[in-house]
């Protein structure tokens, strides 16, 4: 029988869960699981589940109502009305809502309506991953799913390939060569690591450059939850004098010596003081031939 626990204060609550290992659900966020009045949940069998492990108080049962990408707009409104005299713990299957999950726009307009907003942080299977890759830390972009069509694909690889961070992206097993495959292409042969059932029995990190994870993965794709961590760019070739000067001279068609060197300057990463002052120099008129006062001076000496 479930113990009887004080209620919580009205307002959202995003209860971040265990991505594999039951033994990762915090303390804070049993205790919240077990007392707030309804769970909004991405599959409630799922969540069921983990409320029968919180142990400690002899599992507990909540209202549970499903919350995902194909019913959330229909939901929000009533759980939004709701939170003004209830509590709504916000959970996804795995891991901390709103990473790869909907959420955002509950958040939102749970603000909007001048309801409490209150995290649990906990696991993340992207913070988890990167820890696990032993690629650089000091900056990295989570890039979710990347679309599955080969050409929406290779435009948005397109988009990452500057970022000078290490990038974080989840993938499936079936997709993951051709996915490895793309990013090889379009990233060029970084270095990177597939890790997978972070946190289970089977959780494995494995390293190599981007071509050779394809070709590992090719044959075999593995099975359960994929993070692929991709290290940053290594560093750009110096930029010539040559090079610089004519992307300049391109840009000053178009625009003022202003914003011709802004633009450079972000394209090429030239500083933009060098570049305003050489295109100043690349605006002004050459004197006539001869020197000032042309041909004619020195005459009649």
């Amino acid at each position: 029988m479930n113990a009887i626990l004080p209620n919580l204060d009205p307002g959202l609550y995003i209860v971040a869960t265990p991505i594999g290992n039951l033994g990762d659900l915090s303390p804070r966020a049993a205790d919240i699981l077990a007392r707030a009045d309804v769970l909004a949940v991405e599959d409630s069998r799922v969540t069921a589940g983990l409320l029968r492990h919180i142990v400690a108080l002899g599992g507990v049962k909540r209202p549970m109502t499903p919350y995902h990408d194909h019913n959330a707009e229909a939901v929000r409104p009533g759980l939004i009305a709701r939170m003004a005299t209830e509590s709504v713990a916000l959970v996804s299957d795995a891991g901390t809502p709103l990473i790869s999950d909907p959420g955002y726009k509950l958040v939102r307009d749970a603000r909007a309506a001048g309801h409490a907003v209150v995290t649990i942080p906990g696991p993340c299977a992207a913070v988890a991953a990167l820890t696990l890759a032993g690629l650089p830390t000091d900056r990295f972009l989570f890039c979710g799913f990347l679309p599955a069509k080969a050409q929406a694909r290779a435009t948005a690889i397109t988009e990452l390939a500057g970022v000078r961070a290490t990038l974080v992206l989840y993938e499936s097993g079936p997709r993951l060569a051709a996915c490895l495959s793309a990013l090889a292409e379009g990233l060029g042969d970084r270095d990177a690591a597939v890790t997978r059932e972070i946190t289970k029995r089977f959780e494995e990190a494995v390293t190599g450059t981007l071509s050779a994870l394809a070709a590992r993965y090719a044959d075999a794709p593995p099975k359960g939850e994929i993070a692929i961590v991709v290290a940053p760019p290594g560093e750009p070739a110096p930029v010539s004098a040559d090079a610089a000067d004519a992307a300049l001279a391109e840009a000053l068609t178009r625009l003022p010596a202003a914003r011709a060197a802004s633009e450079v300057a972000k394209k090429l990463g030239v500083d933009r003081k060098a570049l305003y002052a050489r295109a100043l120099v690349m605006k002004t008129p050459l004197p006539p031939a001869g020197g000032i006062g042309g041909g004619n001076v020195g005459q009649g000496q």
